[in-house]
């Protein structure tokens, strides 16, 4: 008697917790979806680097120009207002007498 009962008691046990526990396909699909979750959350990082850096890019662009524009800002202002015209070129002058004489007049 004690076999039939220690058998019925252990079945019951058995069927107890299998009713409780998760079927393995409910693991194998939560385990699915999970899955799914962390690839979507990896893509939108990517996404979100690559935003990060085409950012950064054009920063970077604008931070070049703005320098270029500077520099050409002081090269205006350290040219002269005007232009200056072009000169003829200058004709070589006329070779003067010496300030003072060489010799001393003798009287």
């Amino acid at each position: 008697m004690r076999k039939p009962f220690a058998f019925a008691l252990m079945l019951a046990a058995a069927m107890g917790l299998a009713a409780c526990d998760k079927a393995s396909e409910d693991k194998a699909q939560d385990a699915q979806q999970h899955a799914e979750q962390a690839q979507e959350k990896m893509g939108e990082a990517q996404d979100k680097m690559n935003d990060a850096a085409k950012e950064n890019a054009e920063a970077a662009k604008d931070q070049a120009e703005a320098q270029q524009k500077a520099a050409e800002e002081a090269a205006k202002e350290a040219a002269p207002a005007t232009p200056a015209p072009e000169a003829a070129p200058a004709a070589p002058a006329p070779e003067a007498a010496p300030a003072t004489p060489a010799e001393p007049a003798k009287q």
